[in-house]
């Protein structure tokens, strides 16, 4: 619970201490005195938004310090102690926050500063705070939806988080098999077109040199005729039979080095070399002799050649590269089918994993839907109890749950349905309920979902009772005392059936000198609470008419003056 808040340079307020205790505290004051403001500085401690605009006029910073308890076992307590806050020996733990009117706003929890969003994640825990803003929420079906899984219990909020991160397996798998579909087509084609290349390519069969050597061993064969005529005539030259062939010179001219070497020695080594030229022509001339033994015409080998050379060359052009590089593009082409080949794999199995993860989040949708079906029935019941106690008793409730395409929070939609008497039919609360109805129903399933929600909690009231007058405001004080028993409760109110009923009064009251106008928080006690609530009651403070039902008020609420 919240035992202390503190405001200093807040909005009209230059400095204020209200003590909260345990039970019904209510703040009231005229219009414009800064009420407001005192909302303003629990926001701030429990994580809510800083404005410069709110700082006081002339100060540099605002500052709004509380002190309250976390129990040991709650999740912010836990998370402050990871942060370092220190908590004092009674358990409390002081948390202030700073707005600057020029400078960024800071946050302190326990001596340690702390980001703004761990104060909101305590102040979750701690505190629930309604206004009328949370009235027109309520006419929306997402907060009616939020209210029904509230009250559903955690085992249903389990069944919901499950049911989330299913749904949102499945949206992830939904993105994956449409993007797959989306490039099917073209993913397909370029399939294809590899296919078809690697035929193409294994086809032809083109290796590496094979165009040079085709090209070579064409030449040849075109050439055949020549180059026979052109080999005789060299081996004829070089040792035919003729007396003048090139072997019967330097055979003659070898063996008269020879004979001449026998009377001058220096003459053998050109003997020698002659010897050698003869050698070297005879072997010539008898590759030659071979050569044209091997050397034939052949027409056909020769148009298979050319046929052969026109493949390449069409495999060529399609592929714009040189023969050479045809054999290492098909290795390349066949990895990477190869690679491919389990496209068609990963797309079933993304289908696979679609519809898996369809199952699942459908199943656990029915979950969501059972749970809250079966709390839709209890709740409208409790509801439509508390109505009766909050001058409603011919109110009846139906929380409403049909059947959905599947978002995120669930296959349901949830409305809440409203007939205000007796006959009438039961409509959507946003068409059946008044302002004065809708503040009742507001409270009254808050005040079912503080009974089902087990620990002792802080709840904030910002008019409540906005539209409600009469009998009915007296049964919303009652029911919100009844509230405190058993919780921490805080009003904002102007109306002095609520007040009355409080164990703790506060005022908001404020001053101006002509120039500076300056709010006041004080606890009213005794005759000075039997003034406020008169003033309450007729806008007079001296009324002894209002003063009398002033006490007559706190009499009938059995609250001590």
């Amino acid at each position: 619970m919240l035992h202390e808040l503190s405001i200093t340079s807040l909005g009209v307020i230059a400095s204020a201490r209200l003590p909260l205790r345990p039970g019904l505290t209510v703040v009231t004051g005229e219009t414009g005195a800064g009420k407001t403001m005192v909302l303003t500085g629990l926001g701030l401690i429990l994580g809510g938004k800083a404005t410069p605009d709110a700082v006081r006029v002339g100060a540099q910073e605002a500052v709004a310090e509380a002190i309250y308890d976390l129990p040991e076992s709650s999740e912010g307590r836990a998370l402050a102690v990871d942060a370092g806050a220190v908590f004092d020996d009674d358990g409390t733990v002081t948390v202030v926050r700073t707005v600057g009117s020029t400078t960024r706003s800071r946050s302190i929890l326990g001596g340690r500063t702390v980001p703004q969003a761990l104060l909101a994640h305590v102040g979750e825990e701690l505190v629930t705070v309604h206004g009328q803003a949370d009235q027109v929420r309520l006419r929306t079906p997402a907060r009616q939806r939020q209210l029904l899984d509230a009250y559903a219990g955690p085992r249903h909020g389990d069944a919901l988080a499950q049911y989330r991160a299913a749904w949102g397996a499945w949206r992830e798998a939904v993105d994956a098999l449409a993007r797959m579909v989306e490039t099917e087509d073209v993913e397909r084609a370029r399939l294809t077109r590899l296919r078809d290349d690697l035929a193409a390519l294994e086809e032809a069969a083109v290796q590496p040199g094979e165009r040079d050597e085709l090209e070579s061993a064409g030449r040849v064969l075109a050439h055949a005729e020549s180059l026979r005529s052109l080999t005789v005539t060299a081996h004829d030259a070089l040792a035919g039979e003729m007396d003048s062939t090139a072997a019967v010179h330097l055979e003659a001219a070898r063996r008269a080095l020879d004979e001449a070497s026998t009377h001058d020695a220096s003459l053998q080594a050109l003997a020698t070399r002659v010897a050698d030229y003869l050698y070297g022509a005879t072997d010539v001339a008898q590759e030659l002799a071979s050569y044209l033994d091997r050397l034939e015409a052949d027409p056909a080998r020769l148009d298979a050649m050319h046929q052969r050379l026109s493949t390449i060359s069409t495999a060529e052009r399609r592929f714009g590269r040189p023969a050479d590089e045809l054999e290492p593009l098909r290795a390349s082409i066949a990895q990477e089918l190869g690679e491919d080949a389990a496209w068609e794999d990963r797309l079933a199995a993304a289908r696979a994993a679609h519809d898996q993860a369809r199952a699942l989040m459908l199943e656990r949708a029915e979950t969501v839907s059972e749970g809250r079906r079966r709390a839709a029935e209890t709740l409208a019941a409790h509801v439509e109890k508390e109505l009766t106690l909050l001058a409603m008793p011919d109110a009846t409730v139906q929380m409403r749950v049909e059947p959905r395409e599947p978002g995120p929070f669930g296959a349901d939609d949830v409305s809440l349905l409203l007939s205000a008497h007796t006959g009438a039919p039961a409509r959507p609360v946003t068409e059946a309920a008044s302002g004065g109805e809708l503040s009742r129903i507001m409270l009254a399933i808050e005040v079912v979902l503080a009974e089902a929600g087990g620990p002792a909690h802080t709840f904030v009231f910002d008019e409540v009772d906005a539209g409600v007058g009469g009998k009915a405001a007296q049964a919303v004080g009652q029911r919100l005392a009844a509230l405190a028993r058993t919780h921490q409760v805080l009003v904002v109110t102007h109306l002095a059936q609520v007040a009355a009923c409080a164990a703790h009064h506060v005022v908001v009251s404020k001053a101006s000198d002509g120039a500076v106008t300056v709010s006041h928080v004080r606890e009213v006690t005794g005759g000075d609470r039997i003034t406020e609530i008169a003033r309450l009651l007729s806008g007079e403070q001296d009324s002894t008419s209002a003063r009398a039902h002033a006490v007559e008020l706190l009499e009938n609420s059995h609250v001590a003056p």
